[in-house]
């Protein structure tokens, strides 16, 4: 982005947030009848792509787009042997997004976290409606871009953290919201898987003959191919591509306490990990954020911890390799993916959960489909999952520079950190551009 354009974009995103645009979800506007099957692009059709293309195979699924032609013709074959359809297939999705036009409704986009936010913004921009896997985006500044576009398109969207649809979650917030443990002072959230920083193996060679690896680099910068090192596993450990450990997990685990405690933009935010690579996230990192008091929620910390920094003990209690962990004035609160637990245990024996207010959820991808029918809300809309990504991204900015972040969310700038304003947006080659 040049200096113009960014200004520009930081007034407008400024006067959205003065005016409230955060402040409420929007809903997409009506596209079909109930009744009447969408028709939907799916960008990435492998791996995690797999199952968003599962996630939605009730309906239409009528352009299938993949860089790597061995998993787009699987992908093809598995639609046309499970649901009889031929699908037109692509390489690139901004071929699909322009020579489908109005023949698609939707799109799901499962890709590189560096794809997301130009696919997702093209296809916004197109009046499609949009399912994002995690993280929203490869930048804050993206997440912002995303979310404001989709606010002013008016289309259905919903980030890929499915567990949001999951019942323990959901009993979570409800307990946390309630005031069983109190005021929540203090969150921590963990995860012991590793993206780091790992030997560099393999030679320059040129890439196979099934894979466009100009397209797959999209918008980061030009590499050589090296078999194995990037394509198709191990991405995520590099900068130009994903955001380690944080960027693959972060929004899964932080999803409970921005849910529960209706956490929106972070007001400080510092890091710690081994020193700083300038291609590879790190082993283990631990990032300290300070949010702001939210109507009757007191000011709370959130810290998160990964890989080799994970704890064994928080608050005083032994916990497993991945969760979450609610420290309240009258008591804690432990919970993961299917569980929770509350402290002291004597204290909560005879603990009786809050009646459920939250309803059960219809899956998280038939959530989106019915939102993109009859413009019903999702819970994880991009005005949602796209503050919980820019505080996600916002600690590896942290610990790149290697200084706290006293963050102004309004302005997406931190006074007493000017280094930041470089990994807050980026460069994108010609043609990727996210703006």
């Amino acid at each position: 982005m040049t200096s113009q354009s960014r200004r520009s974009f930081l007034q407008t995103s400024a006067a959205g947030i003065a005016a409230g645009m955060y402040a409420t979800h929007t809903e997409a506007a009506p596209s079909k009848n109930p009744l009447e099957k969408l028709n939907i692009g799916c960008i990435g059709t492998a791996n995690r792509a797999a199952a968003d293309v599962d996630g939605v195979i009730s309906e239409n699924l009528v352009a299938i787009c993949d860089v790597d032609s061995r998993y787009l013709e699987l992908g093809k074959k598995k639609l046309t042997d499970r649901k009889g359809l031929e699908p037109r297939t692509y390489v690139d999705y901004r071929e699909m997004l322009d020579k489908e036009g109005d023949k698609i409704d939707a799109v799901t986009v499962a890709t590189t976290d560096h794809h997301h936010a130009p696919a997702s913004i093209r296809a916004i921009r197109a009046g499609k409606h949009v399912y994002c896997e995690k993280p929203l985006t490869h930048t804050v500044q993206e997440a912002r871009i995303i979310a404001e576009a989709a606010a002013e398109k008016g289309v259905a969207t919903q980030l890929g953290t499915q567990i949001h649809a999951g019942e323990n979650y959901r009993r979570v917030v409800e307990i946390i919201q309630s005031g069983a443990i109190g005021d929540v002072t203090d969150v921590h959230v963990w995860v012991g898987k590793a993206w780091g920083i790992t030997k560099q193996t393999g030679e320059e060679s040129a890439p196979p003959d099934t894979l466009n690896w100009d397209i797959w680099l999209g918008a980061a910068p030009e590499r050589p191919y090296v078999a194995g090192r990037y394509h198709p596993a191990q991405w995520r450990r590099y900068w130009d591509f994903g955001a380690g450990t944080l960027g693959d997990m972060g929004c899964h685990y932080m999803d409970l306490p921005f849910w529960a405690l209706k956490l929106r933009h972070p007001i400080f935010c510092e890091a710690e990990g081994a020193e700083v690579h300038p291609d590879m996230a790190p082993t283990g990192l631990t990032v300290r954020y300070k949010f702001p008091a939210r109507g009757d929620m007191v000011a709370c910390n959130l810290t998160w911890h990964d890989g080799d920094r994970i704890p064994r003990e928080v608050a005083g209690e032994r916990v497993p390799a991945n969760g979450v962990m609610f420290i309240g004035t009258e008591g804690k609160m432990f919970a993961d993916y299917g569980r929770y637990r509350l402290f002291p245990s004597d204290r909560f024996s005879d603990f009786e959960p809050p009646e459920k207010s939250i309803p059960k959820s219809i899956g998280h991808h038939q959530e989106w489909i019915k939102a993109c029918k009859d413009g019903s809300p999702t819970t994880c809309n991009f005005d949602y999952s796209g503050a919980l990504t820019e505080s996600v991204l916002l600690g590896t900015v942290a610990y790149r520079t290697g200084k706290p972040l006293e963050w102004d969310a309004k302005n997406l700038t931190a006074a007493n950190n000017k280094a930041a304003d470089a990994l807050i947006s980026k460069e994108y080659r010609a043609g990727w551009e996210v703006e």
